[in-house]
């Protein structure tokens, strides 16, 4: 039988984002993505074969999000890093969403989606089409591309979960198409950002933000400041804090005039918080996470 998008979920998703930020105290997020030469020794000793590489990067996944529940609301897995190993990588990834939200947080799969019509569709129902009831949780949010339009991002959006889509990235070479200017003097990154503006306001919640978000990095802070004024409703997934050396002060203009709208993200600079030989290596990760929690509840305004 062919599913159908839920159509009346539980409370906005916007909305369970913005709960999750405010009990945490920080609008903090931990990236998961786990690599199998950077894990623990005692794990990589372990990982011979493909599966066993699995177990160890489930174990090590689930070791993180036990070390950070308490500290922030919000985590992020990057599906690429578990896609590589096939079925078995995403049997993986399945499970540790469903134990991250069993443990409260609010899931953001990082996969970047990009497609149009029926293959949209099938994306965001692979992301988002679980049971009402049981142990198969997915995804609250996942990552999109925008550049294909609208036709890219309201397959996403009818199931009720959220999206963020990609706005002005700060990888390097992203200036030679997010950068550039137009006849009218706006940047393509503006243009996008006014796209998605227009497709978010059929899907607010409560607070006044979208289940359309935005990825907006954290190292361009005049930029941001200017996608802020664009984008009054959506709420930023701001990746590039910490170890690709954006700082409080930079991520501050991301947020609306409420102290609310951004979730900032670090990954690296977290989950590797610790020399691989140790053997208490959660108690590093923790220690990390609530470094950055501080720090991005500070730049909030929160702390």
């Amino acid at each position: 039988m062919h599913s159908t998008p839920h159509a009346n979920p539980p409370r906005h998703v916007a909305d369970r984002l913005i709960d999750a930020v405010e009990r945490a105290g920080t609008p903090a997020c931990v990236g998961i993505d786990p690599v199998v030469e950077r894990l623990p020794e005692a794990l990589q000793t372990a990982a011979r074969n493909r599966r066993e590489v699995v177990d160890a990067i489930a174990a090590f996944s689930l070791g993180v999000l036990d070390a950070v529940v308490g500290r922030v609301g919000v985590v992020k897995f990057q599906s690429a890093c578990f896609e590589r190993y096939g079925h078995v990588g995403i049997a993986a990834l399945e499970r540790l969403t469903s134990q991250a939200g069993e443990r409260g947080l609010e899931v953001i799969l990082d996969a970047k989606r990009g497609d149009i019509s029926i293959s949209a569709e099938h994306y965001a129902a692979a992301a988002f089409d679980r049971p009402a009831t049981g142990p198969d949780g997915g995804p609250d949010w996942v990552t999109i591309h925008s550049y294909l339009g609208a036709d890219g991002i309201t397959p996403f959006l009818a199931w009720g979960g959220g999206a963020f889509a990609l706005v002005r990235t700060t990888n390097p070479s992203g200036d030679a198409v997010q950068g550039r200017r137009l006849a009218d003097g706006r940047t393509v990154a503006e243009s996008i950002a006014e796209m998605i503006a227009v497709t978010g306001r059929s899907a607010l919640g409560e607070y006044g933000y979208s289940a359309l978000g935005a990825v907006v990095g954290a190292t361009r802070p005049a930029e941001a400041a200017r996608l802020r004024e664009l984008m009054p409703q959506q709420i930023f997934l701001v990746p590039g804090f910490g170890a690709q050396g954006g700082t409080g002060t930079d991520v501050r203009p991301c947020f609306g005039p409420d102290g609310r709208g951004a979730i900032v993200a670090a990954s690296r600079s977290v989950i590797y918080a610790f020399d691989p030989g140790q053997s208490r290596w959660a108690g590093r990760v923790s220690d990390a996470a609530e470094d950055l929690a501080e720090q991005v509840g500070r730049a909030a305004g929160m702390r």
